[in-house]
Formats: structure tokens, sequence, C-alpha cells
């Protein structure tokens, strides 16, 4: 059994005292595949470094997190930081272009310059063939917005960290996005878990967005790797299936997604 973490931030600080011990415990978990999103340039060296330890078992996005695009940086705003994505698909390989999107939770007057940076991520994907990872807050309208102006054969991927209703997950489907499911749907609030299996299970993967959204009973503290089999056990219960039989379509699906 493998089960895969479509999302974790392993690269964080918020990791740097224990980060061996916490992936060896994940790979004891049958935990062993992580891909990586990027956020900003200042994130991409450890990414790298953490890829060098762990060829077989971390796998590299690339791409500029919408609360990282802004008009003012020490970086040289949004434009520069784009171009350093661009800049990294000539050096490197990687397996889709995220996390991007468009977050209104913490400011909407970046609004425009978030729609322009995703779009043009959205593109760059296409160019390399690549799948997207979306980062969705308090946004999905102005999301779906983007996508449907993007919408073609070409365009693929997944819809992170997904916390819409049942309307929104079948029109995110529509975009031919898969739904990345983490530790929202073990809360007692968080509402997926009343419809979840409306959604045929080949749409579905597994995430923690470590360090954050850590599942129930670990809620409000830092989310492990381990914690993704937290996940795995709630959709078993949702979907009537073995953790087993979770745990590979999951990972199938992954698959599917990211060609590795």
């Amino acid at each position: 059994m493998t089960i895969t973490d479509t999302h974790i931030h392993l690269y964080s600080e918020d990791y740097d005292q224990d980060r061996e011990e916490l992936i060896e415990n994940a790979f004891q978990q049958k935990v062993k595949r992580f891909f990586l999103p990027a956020i900003d340039s200042q994130t991409t060296r450890a990414m790298y470094n953490l890829q060098a330890k762990y060829p077989e078992n971390v796998f590299l996005m690339m791409g500029l997190h919408p609360t990282h695009v802004r008009d003012n940086s020490e970086s040289g705003g949004y434009e520069e930081e784009l171009a350093h994505v661009a800049r990294q698909f000539e050096k490197k390989k990687f397996y889709a272009v995220g996390e991007i999107g468009i977050d209104l939770y913490w400011d909407k007057s970046t609004l425009k310059i978030q729609q322009e940076a995703f779009s043009w991520q959205i593109k760059l994907a296409k160019k390399h063939k690549l799948p997207i990872v979306i980062h969705c807050r308090a946004a999905f309208d102005e999301v779906f917005e983007v996508l449907e102006e993007e919408k073609d054969e070409n365009l693929f991927g997944i819809f992170h960290c997904f916390t819409g209703n049942l309307a929104q997950a079948k029109q995110a489907l529509s975009y031919n996005l898969k739904l990345g499911i983490g530790g929202v749907v073990t809360f007692k609030n968080g509402k997926i878990d009343k419809f979840l299996n409306e959604i045929p299970l080949g749409h579905i993967v597994l995430e923690t967005d470590g360090p954050y959204l850590s599942p129930a009973p670990y809620r409000g503290k830092r989310n492990k790797p381990e914690y993704v089999v937290k996940v795995a056990e709630k959709l078993a219960e949702i979907y009537g299936k073995t953790l087993s039989e979770i745990a590979e379509i999951t990972t199938q699906n992954s698959k599917d997604i990211f060609k590795i």
C-alpha cells in the first residue's frame, strides 16, 4: 500500500527541527509520495534541497502563490516573481504549475493582478503540458471566471483544499480538475463530508497541506505528513471502502494527474 500526499509544504520552516523524523514516520505509515507546491522565489532553494535528499519520494511543482502576488516587493514585484517561475522550467523538471489561483481572504485589493498572474500561469502549464494546482480562498466565483476563459482540452489539474459545496465541486470537475481533499473533511463543521460520496472516488486525491489544516483530532496543531492517513481513513468511512482501497485509488488518481 502506498499513500500519496498531493500537497504538502515539507520545506516549511515549521518542519526545520524534526523534518527527517517526520518523513520517516510517514514512511512507516505507507505515506511515500509527496508533492510540494511552490510559494515564491524565497522557497525555491529549500524545495530543491529537499527533492535532492529524497529523489524517490519528493516531487516538485513551480508557481507563484496568489497571496504573494503583490505590486511592490523586495524581489521586484509579481512580474519578476513570474519571470523567476518561468526560468525554473528551463533548469529543472516539475510535475505541476502550482500552487496558483486567487485568495481574497487576506487582500481583495490585489484581485486584478491575482487574476492576471493566475491566467499567465495556466498558459504556462499548457505550454509545458502540465497540470495546475489551484489555491482558492474566498474566491470561488473569481477562480471559476478565469477557468471558464482558459477551459480547453489542455486544462487539467487539482482543485487543492476543496472546501466548497456540491455544485461548486461539480463545476470544478467540469474543468477537468480533481478535488484535493485534506483535513477539512474530518472537521465537524467542514460540510464537505456530507456530500462527498456523490463525487466519484476517481475524482479525488489526498493531501495534508501541512503544516496547515491538521485533521481531527489534531485540528489547530501543526499538521504532520503522517496525518494524511487520517484523511484517508475518513474517506474510507464516507465511501464504504477499506483504507487500502482508498490508498490505491487516490494514488492512481495522482499518477493520472502528475504522470509519475
